[in-house]
Formats: C-alpha cells, sequence, structure tokens
C-alpha cells in the first residue's frame, strides 16, 4: 500500500469515526427523556368537553368562603373555561412541588398558579403570557417595640440588606423560585445563606403565618402576596428586595401549542378589560375585603364549616341520605344562607317554600331556619318518591333537584319528549336536561305529550348544573366521609 492510499484509508477512518461519534451524539440527545408523559392538546380538550386545571388552596389562588368558591385563580379560570365554551374542574395538588409532574402526567391541562417564569421551570413546562409581575420579599417580624420606634430604628433592628442574611436562616420550600433565588443569592454574594427547607404542602401565606408566630424566623414571599397579609398582620417587616422584578404566569404542557395560544390570546385581551384588574385588586390590593375574609369562621381555611346553619343542614341530610355537603350547595343556590331570603314569586327562608307549599307541609314560619329545611327536605323527599323508575341514584337527585325547582309536571313533560324523540326518559345527562331546555320553545310546548305547557327551562337546567359544581368545589375544601 502506497502512502497515497495510506493517508486516503486514515481519512476515511476519521470520517466514519466522526459520523459514528456524530450519530452517538445524536442519539443521545433523542434519547433524552421528555418532560410530558401524556399528549392532548386544545382539540382533544374540546372533545371532552372540559378544562382541567390544577392550582393551589391558598387564600388568594383558591378558597371557599361562605359558601362561595373565590380566588384570583378561581375568577379567571372561570372566564377563560367559558371562552373556551368548556365546562371547568379544578384540582388542588395536595403538594406544591407535585405541580409540575401532575401536569406533565396528564392529571390537568394547564396549571393556574402563580409561577415565577424561571430558566429551569422553562425545560418542564410552556409559560403563558404572564399575569403580572412582582419582586420577592423577605418576610420577616417587626422588632417586639415596634410601634413605639421611628422608621431608622426598625430598620437597624431587622434585616434590611441582603448581605445581613449570610449568618442569619431562611426558611423555604424546597424546589420554588424562592429557594432557586436563596441559591444564586449565595453566588452572588459569594457567601453561604443557611437555607431550611419546609414541606411542600404548605402555603405560602401559611408559611408567613409561621413567621408571626414565631415558629420560624423569615422567609421569601412574592411581594404582592406578603403585602396583602401584612394588612392582617401588621408586625410584618417586607421591605426588603430580595430579587429584581419577575413575571408570574400560568403553565401548559410542552406539547400543547395550541392551549398555549388560545390561553395566550385570551390574557393579552382580558388585560385590556378592567375587570381583569378589578379581579386583581379584589385579592391582592382590598385589604379590608382580606382581613374580613380570613377572619370568619366561614373561611374554608379557618375550618371545615360552610355556613351557620351546617349543624341543621346535618341533621335534616341525614335524613334523605344525601352528603350534608351537597344540601348545603343547594341551600346556597336557593339563599345564599339568608334565612330572611324571599323571592319575587314568594317563596321564602333558607331553602325558598312557597307558603302554600310550606303550608301543607306544616311549616308554620318559612324564615325560622329549622322549620324552613325541615319542611324543604320533607319536599325533596317526596318529589323523589316521583321518580322510582329512575334507577341511577345520582340521575334521580338530578331529576329530584329539577322538580323542585319548576315542578314534577315539567319534569314529566320534558321525560316524555325525551321518550318521543328517542332519549332515556331516565337519564337527565345529556337526555331529559335537553328537553326541559326545550320546553320554552312553542313547537315543543304545544306536543300532544306535553300536558303542563310552558316553562323557562334554563331555570330548572342552570339549577341542577350549579348546585353539582359548586359541590364539587365544597368537596375540595370541606371533609366529610359519606356522599350522595
Amino acid at each position: 500500500m502506497n502512502v497515497k492510499t495510506n493517508v486516503l484509508f486514515v481519512a476515511v477512518l476519521i470520517i466514519l469515526s466522526s459520523c459514528s461519534q456524530s450519530n452517538k451524539s445524536n442519539a443521545s440527545v433523542d434519547q433524552a427523556p421528555l418532560p410530558y408523559k401524556v399528549s392532548k392538546d386544545l382539540e382533544a380538550i374540546k372533545e371532552d368537553g372540559v378544562l382541567h386545571a390544577i392550582t393551589i388552596y391558598s387564600s388568594t389562588s383558591y378558597f371557599l368562603y361562605k359558601g362561595m368558591p373565590m380566588g384570583f385563580e378561581y375568577e379567571l379560570l372561570s372566564r377563560l373555561a367559558n371562552n373556551l365554551g368548556l365546562k371547568l374542574k379544578i384540582t388542588i395538588a395536595e403538594d406544591i412541588d407535585d405541580l409540575f409532574d401532575m401536569l406533565n402526567n396528564g392529571d390537568g391541562d394547564l396549571i393556574a398558579f402563580g409561577l415565577t417564569i424561571t430558566k429551569p421551570r422553562k425545560s418542564l413546562v410552556s409559560f403563558t403570557e404572564n399575569h403580572y409581575v412582582t419582586h420577592q420579599a423577605l418576610v420577616q417580624r417587626m422588632p417586639d417595640n415596634w410601634r413605639s420606634l421611628p422608621g431608622y430604628k426598625i430598620e437597624k433592628q431587622v434585616i434590611s440588606n441582603t448581605l445581613e442574611l449570610i449568618n442569619d436562616t431562611v426558611w423555604v420550600r424546597e424546589n420554588t423560585s424562592y429557594a432557586q433565588r436563596l441559591k444564586n443569592l449565595q453566588g452572588e454574594i459569594g457567601a453561604e445563606i443557611p437555607i431550611e427547607h419546609i414541606e411542600g404542602n404548605i402555603p405560602t401565606d401559611e408559611i408567613i403565618r409561621m413567621v408571626v408566630d414565631g415558629e420560624i424566623d423569615r422567609t421569601i414571599a412574592d411581594y404582592n402576596i406578603a403585602a396583602i397579609n401584612k394588612t392582617y398582620y401588621p408586625i410584618l417587616h417586607i421591605d426588603t428586595r430580595i430579587s429584581f422584578s419577575q413575571r408570574i404566569a400560568w403553565a401548559v404542557r410542552q406539547n400543547s401549542p395550541e392551549l398555549l395560544t388560545a390561553i395566550n390570546k385570551w390574557i393579552t385581551k382580558e388585560k385590556k378589560s378592567d375587570d381583569y384588574y378589578v379581579i386583581y385588586n379584589k385579592y391582592f390590593k382590598n385589604t379590608k375585603s382580606y382581613k374580613v375574609r380570613v377572619q370568619s369562621d366561614f373561611y374554608s381555611k379557618n375550618g371545615n364549616k360552610i355556613s351557620k346553619y351546617d349543624d341543621i343542614i346535618k341533621e335534616n341530610a341525614s335524613k334523605i341520605g344525601w352528603d350534608w355537603r351537597f344540601l348545603c350547595s343547594q341551600v346556597y343556590q336557593e339563599s345564599r344562607f339568608e334565612p330572611k331570603a324571599e323571592s319575587w314569586a314568594g317563596a321564602g327562608g333558607l331553602i325558598q317554600l312557597m307558603p302554600a307549599t310550606a303550608k301543607e307541609l306544616g311549616v308554620s314560619n318559612s324564615f325560622n331556619p329549622e322549620q324552613n329545611v325541615s319542611g324543604g327536605v320533607e319536599y325533596l323527599d317526596r318529589m323523589r318518591d316521583k321518580f322510582e323508575a329512575v334507577e341511577d341514584s345520582i340521575q334521580k337527585v338530578k331529576f329530584t333537584l329539577a322538580a323542585f325547582n319548576c315542578g314534577a309536571g315539567h319534569v314529566f313533560d320534558a321525560m316524555r319528549l325525551a321518550e318521543k324523540n328517542g332519549k332515556d326518559p331516565n337519564i337527565w345527562d345529556d337526555n331529559v336536561e335537553e328537553y326541559i331546555l326545550k320546553l320554552a320553545d312553542k313547537k315543543y310546548y304545544l306536543d300532544e305529550v306535553v300536558r303542563h305547557g310552558f316553562v323557562r327551562g334554563t331555570e330548572p337546567y342552570n339549577y341542577v348544573r350549579d348546585i353539582f359544581l359548586r359541590y364539587e368545589h365544597y368537596k375540595q375544601f370541606i371533609e366529610q366521609e359519606n356522599t350522595i
């Protein structure tokens, strides 16, 4: 083999070796695990008809107050689902650290929680347009005699510079943007900051309360969350900045580009409306409302209560074998737990009994909570007995509620119409409910099988739907062993 041939041979070997290394490298990239385990974008979500959102139970995101689901995330999610023409289902993450895994494992379609956009998180999810911008603040207690001290003396006794953290422990949840910021800060100041990690199932507002109670000395929080908490706990000092401004957003799976586009389009439009900022101010700026709420016995974070009439409702719910939380949802629907409530038609009390019905049931005072709920449950039991042919227990409850709302006669009309048109007369969902709606149409309420004429079908339709939807929220916040 001559020199020229040898050179050619070596060159070929080098090229082949390079190709082999390149292929190995590409194979390594190709085999890198993707963060998501499921594939479901907007088209599939619309086929299901339900937007599944994952959030956190906190005093600003999602909670229950006086029987009403509330929260910044909850209100925006409701508007988003309505915009997309979808029903909304919310799942609460038990542990904040689980949010990203839950999303990528398909337990929800989006994370609807105030996430700081960070580079490490971008490898796990796709962030939406930001909802707002804030910064991280050190949350600590004022000196014991802070009310009698001038501002400059308070600043001397608290940590007012990040360099002072070198010898002072900070308590944060692991794997949060707060923990990441502390790690970055250590590099910036060239010294170690003692960090203690808190369990991931404790939300930020609860950690702030731990600072107030002296269980821990300090933590980090987004400034807007710290500020609303300070209105209730004035002993807090929150003026020491830990970070520059940061964007707060929601997130979807990386393989849901259509959903991301739809959400971003909605956010852009929403942020041009006054309502968007009214909602933000309601949860992050309205200090009076926040104080009243967090002091209330009927704020779900303060206990297992829905209303002041829970004991009455529990006692009566057991008479018909219903979950008391479900009966609470109906009472809220009727009166918002106002015992003196009276409708334009003359119905009164917690469960809104008509005068003639109340008299028939032996209720002498509809505005007496005990009498009213007891009579209402007896009436519900009578309505339920009219639907013996309905075998499924949940469907029977829906027929019962509809009959309670608009009268059994109209429900029977809808059942006959459904059967006449090839639908199942003993199934409410997607069957009889369609025909209760049609009973507002002359074409249908004049049909020969209809005996009770016109009814505004949207009322019983929405009545049943809203009670069940609210019940799902109640189950998220209020404990109960038995369900309907």
